[in-house]
């Protein structure tokens, strides 16, 4: 386990209190690069507007970026990502801007980044700002486990380094789509002190948008903390990599007292474009494991003390 904080930010008292924003996101075909700055700046001003302090952006919304760098670049995957490294350096500096601008915290759409080894990580960054008001990277998260699309055709690389970042809101863990799905991964990181999971997504299949979302309410439910689920909605047919695109946005509670039913706190309409918006209480989330009808996260030990009885 990792822990990723900006230089520049060591908040010292922690926000209780945080608004969401949480990305439906379609994806686009640009002309130039003031168009994707445009479309990002409008996103970002939109949840601004709607009083958000924590944005989130879905899994391979960077994938619309290719649009812009010729046809004989779409017509060939690797050369896809081998042609968006030469844009990575704009994508951090337009939200780092951004995040600077707005006083926020903006999980970035993930990109494929090139490693010194010539392998790509799948990587979501969170991007915030310091006391000086510049903005910086908080932290990132690389995905640990990878999809049979991405090890058969992409040839993605997993990392094995499990992050958790400080914010202003207290530590944050990222689930990347997939990694979702699998519970010691998110236990790891709310064990370490994160109360807030963010899981950007990318899925084609109804079935798979519901594995994901099965596993964001499992998480939540089992680490009696928030879980935060962004999708890519709609269709690029332009695209090889994310022609199809199908889910919604939600944020995820515990399922006990003070928060919902069903453990929805919000959630969009299925492939419509646009933001989900919530309020975090993150003083509920320690009311709920010391005074819950249920102690999930702190008898999460227990079932390792159980064994299967010989017949």
């Amino acid at each position: 386990m990792n822990q990723t904080s900006a230089n520049r930010q060591t908040p010292t008292d922690r926000q209780l209190q945080v608004r969401v924003a949480s990305a439906q996101y379609d994806i686009s075909f640009f002309n130039s690069w003031d168009e994707y700055s445009q479309k990002i700046t409008r996103w970002v001003n939109e949840a601004v507007a709607n009083g958000a302090q924590l944005l989130v952006f879905p899994e391979y919304g960077s994938m619309e970026l290719p649009s812009m760098l010729g046809e004989d670049v779409l017509q060939d995957m690797h050369k896809q990502f081998a042609e968006m490294q030469t844009l990575w350096a704009d994508v951090q500096a337009l939200h780092l801007a951004l995040a600077a601008e707005h006083r926020l915290l903006i999980l970035g759409a993930s990109f494929p980044l090139l490693m010194d080894d010539g392998s790509y990580r799948n990587r979501a960054v969170l991007y915030g700002y310091g006391e000086d008001g510049e903005g910086c990277v908080l932290g990132f998260q690389d995905k640990l486990i990878m999809t049979r699309f991405e090890n058969e055709h992409w040839q993605i690389a997993a990392t094995d380094e499990i992050q958790l970042i400080e914010t202003p809101f207290g530590k944050i863990g990222i689930n990347i789509c997939y990694d979702s799905e699998f519970p010691l991964l998110a236990n790891q990181q709310v064990t370490a002190g994160a109360n807030i999971i963010l899981v950007p997504s990318c899925t084609d299949t109804e079935a798979g948008f519901y594995r994901v979302r099965i596993g964001c309410q499992a998480r939540a439910l089992e680490n009696q903390c928030y879980v935060i689920q962004s999708p890519t909605v709609g269709k690029a047919e332009w695209s090889e990599a994310v022609d199809i695109n199908f889910g919604l946005a939600s944020i995820y509670t515990p399922v006990d007292y003070g928060f919902p039913a069903n453990g929805i706190l919000a959630q969009g309409e299925v492939d419509k474009p646009g933001w989900v918006y919530a309020d975090l209480d993150l003083t509920a989330i320690e009311n709920v494991r010391n005074n819950g009808q249920v102690f999930n996260y702190r008898d999460w030990p227990l079932q390792s003390k159980k064994s299967l009885a010989d017949g």
